[in-house]
This record gives C-alpha cells, structure tokens and sequence, in this order.
C-alpha cells in the first residue's frame, strides 16, 4: 500500500495553526458532501457463509455532523462524526451497526475514515482527495501501524481482515453510492472471500452547526 501524504513531520511538533476557522461545514472540502443525514433501501450484501455466499439485502441511515476543528500540533483537520444503522425486512435486530469519522486535512489533500464495530473490529482507512472531487476512496491493510485493522482474537483466526476498501461516488442530485470490500481469510478456507457491500444514499436531513461555531455566531448575535 502507497503511503498517503499528509503533513511533513516539522521540528516543532507542538505549535498549533493559529486562526483556525470555525466553521467546518465551510472548511470540509469534497466531506462536505457527506454532511447531513442519510437513508437507502437498496443495500446489497454478500458475506460468507458455512454452506457457500450468502446474498442479502438491506435498509440503512447514516448520520453525520460536524466537529470542531482537531489539531495534532501543527496538524489541521475537519471532519464529521458519523453513526451507521442496517436492518433488513426479514429481521427487527440490527443487522450492522458501525460509528466513527471522517477526517479531511485541507493542507494535504488527506481524507481518512476511522471506523468501530461492536464485534470487535477497528480500522483506519485512508486516501487523498481534491476539494472538489466527486469520488472518494480510502483503504486499509491488516497489520500496518498506520492505515490498519485491528481485530479480536476470534475475528482474527475464523475470520481474518486482510483489507478494507470503499470507494464512494457522489451524484448531480446529490446523493451518493458507495461500494464497501473487505477480503476475508476464512477458517478452513484456501482462497480469500471478498464480501461486498453496495448501496445508494439520499439526503432527508440536514446537518447541524459544530459546537464551536455555534458559540461563535451566538456571541456575534447570528443564527444558531
């Protein structure tokens, strides 16, 4: 896996950017997109199963608001904190739940998406974008220190996370598709398994302001 670009490694790792914008809506560049939120009924998934590829289909909403701005020293990003919920009509329980963020440094061009299931899973994925980009893809490899997958120790002898790749599309009417694959190493299995996931998105809700700018316009006696 290349290594993403993202700020160089400067002598003064402590000083922050001075005159950080609030505003991360403003400041998000082709995140910005993916504020809001979110609601599909044509999800596709493709998993294994002990008897061959199992095939379902599902409905999701993605929420996903803004934070404040986050620094790592002299490090700028913006992003936006993100809840996904999957169901399908043949169960009530949740068929995939998944929370995390997605970074964007306006410096570099970096995007990066930090994800948790409650199974016990973790990752970081990472790519790089322009601002005005209408496609976004981020990717991560079992084992790196950077961009990885960190797994329980269950996950990781049955079902071994070798790499997670999305790759995301944005459309004219402002909706999105995405196509998730994750190679799995199954126990018992010679060959990986590619599980695939595939869905369409529309906004039916609109993101709300980050905390921090919400102070500043009420201090300057604006809109909230």
């Amino acid at each position: 896996m290349t290594h993403m670009v993202g700020t160089p490694i400067p002598k003064d790792i402590f000083t922050e950017p001075e005159n950080v914008d609030p505003d991360t809506l403003a400041n998000l560049g082709p995140l910005r997109r993916l504020a809001g939120i979110w609601e599909g009924d044509k999800g596709n998934d493709l998993n294994p199963k002990a008897d061959g590829p199992e095939q379902r289909q599902y409905f999701e909403r993605v929420e996903m608001q803004p934070i404040d701005p986050q620094t790592n020293g002299p490090q700028l990003l913006y992003g936006l904190r993100y809840h996904t919920h999957i169901g399908t009509r043949e169960e009530d329980i949740t068929f995939h739940d998944q929370i995390g963020y997605w970074l964007w440094e306006p410096a570099t061009g970096l995007i990066m998406q930090t994800l948790a299931i409650p199974r016990g899973q973790v990752a970081l994925a990472c790519g790089q974008a322009g601002k005005d980009d209408m496609t976004l893809k981020v990717k991560a490899v079992r084992g790196q220190t950077d961009y990885g997958i960190c797994s329980t120790d269950f996950l990781e002898q049955a079902f071994r996370t070798d790499s997670y790749m999305l790759d995301i599309a944005f459309a004219a009417d402002g909706s999105w598709t995405y196509t998730s694959e994750t190679m799995l190493m199954v126990k018992g299995r010679n060959e990986p398994f590619t599980h695939r996931d595939t869905g369409s998105l529309k906004k039916v809700g609109d993101a709300d302001l980050n905390p921090w700018l919400r102070i500043v316009r009420a201090k300057a006696g604006g809109p909230g």
